[in-house]
């Protein structure tokens, strides 16, 4: 067995780098086997041992096995550059206005937990520099005087009889709104993570203090919801980063007692995020939707006549007559699992078959598969595969996307 002396207690890895085989507690192994973090199986010649492996998350946690009181800190590096990363990021969530690498100052750091609390930090101070937000809250109270309207059927439920207190309901004008709850939340979130350079976390600090005044999302609580509009205008950015943070990339328990604590990206999705709402911006932007062409990101279809095999394909561009004219897919990686080595080929084929049309779109990203056409024999089906670089600069890769809007624009139906 590995002592605790030999064994590491932090693990530097790379997103789909080869597997790194390092001396760790089997307890420790276990864990991260048992989070779906990395790919974790133990060196069945050296024990003590485990072979690691990391897959498309990204990002950095601390796992605190059962057993092993000290945690083991685990941090994925991207491939792709972080300045790049947040462009990807901005993008999907507000395409018309990105964020720009001054704005969140993510090019000083090299790990991905620390830019995304700066960029967290930057947005939040911008956000509440003319003050907190404020709003109407539903608010329901027993009262000593009638404020708002009076709840009569509570009134008789709970008081039958009594003249005080009166159950009432008003809209109370405060900053203890959704919009700050959220700032708050992604904050205290920041500020329970390890790895915050000191100056990110004074800041956060600052920021904390604040938000004092407005209610803390206890764990456990839904993150309430907010509509962007006219008045929110100057929250926006902050809340959709900040939104990022608490949604379900970040992880603080597992299985048993095993506990996790860390922010996580899966590029999958990023990726998938980014090429579909630059293609939809791209169709809306450059006005092919003026005849009559809509864009739709994860429409329902079906392969069968009985509509029991439903598809969802990430993109689908409909005609003037509302019927599908071409069709894509965004693949940050190909996948090929043991004894299907071409699985997204074959779900393309699929996704052309139903919706009747003669080609179909894979889009992965540069490195993890190459531009390719495949013919598809009997079936008179073209499959084609493109490769963006995500490591450009943002206006090579958007024009990289426009050439796939053009393709898509020119599919021919079967």
């Amino acid at each position: 067995m590995t002592s605790a002396a030999d064994a590491v207690r932090s693990v530097e890895l790379v997103e789909h780098a080869p597997a790194s085989r390092l001396a760790l507690p089997d307890a420790v192994g276990r864990a991260l086997a048992a989070s779906g973090i990395v790919d974790a199986t133990p060196d069945p010649y050296t024990p003590g041992h485990w072979s690691l492996k990391a897959g498309s998350k990204v990002g950095a946690v601390c796992v605190t096995a059962p057993g092993d009181g000290e945690p083991i800190t685990v941090r994925i590096t991207p491939k792709v550059p972080i300045v790049r990363l947040f462009f990807l990021l901005g993008y999907s969530l507000d395409p018309r206005r990105s964020w720009r690498d001054g704005e969140v100052e993510v090019a000083e750091h090299r790990d991905l937990l620390p830019a995304l609390a700066h960029a967290v930090e930057r947005q939040v101070d911008r956000a509440l520099r003319q003050g907190l937000l404020q709003g109407y809250r539903a608010t329901e109270e027993s009262a000593l005087v009638v404020r708002g309207r009076i709840r009569e059927a509570e009134q008789i439920r709970r008081r039958f009889g009594a003249m005080l207190p009166i159950e009432v309901a008003y809209d109370e004008f405060t900053t203890d709104i959704a919009e700050n709850r959220i700032l708050r939340a992604a904050v205290e979130r920041l500020l329970r993570l390890q790895g915050i350079p000191r100056d990110v976390r004074r800041r956060l600090l600052h920021q904390r203090a604040r938000l004092t005044d407005v209610t803390a999302i206890v764990r456990g609580q839904p993150i309430p919801d907010w509509r962007p509009t006219r008045l929110n205008s100057r929250y926006h950015q902050a809340l959709r980063l900040s939104r990022v943070v608490l949604d379900g990339a970040s992880a603080e328990h597992g299985p048993g007692d095993l506990r996790i604590d860390g922010f996580l990206f899966d590029m999958n999705k990023l990726f998938e995020d980014f090429v579909t709402t630059a293609l939809r911006e791209t169709f809306q932007g450059r006005g092919r939707g003026s005849g009559g062409h809509t864009a739709r990101l994860q429409d329902s279809h079906y392969l069968d006549e009985a509509a029991a095999i439903r598809m969802k394909p990430d993109f689908v561009l409909y005609g003037p007559d509302g019927t599908p004219c071409a069709v894509a897919d965004a693949k940050y990686k190909a996948e090929r699992p043991g004894g299907y080595p071409d699985a997204d080929l074959y779900q393309m084929l699929a996704y052309c078959t139903a919706l009747g049309l003669r080609e179909g779109h894979l889009v992965y990203a540069k490195g993890n598969a190459p531009h390719a056409d495949h013919q598809v024999r009997h079936a008179g089906i073209v499959i084609h595969q493109h490769a963006l670089d995500l490591d450009q600069e943002p206006p090579g890769l958007l024009t990289d996307i426009e050439e796939v809007a053009q393709r898509l624009a020119n599919t021919p139906r079967v």
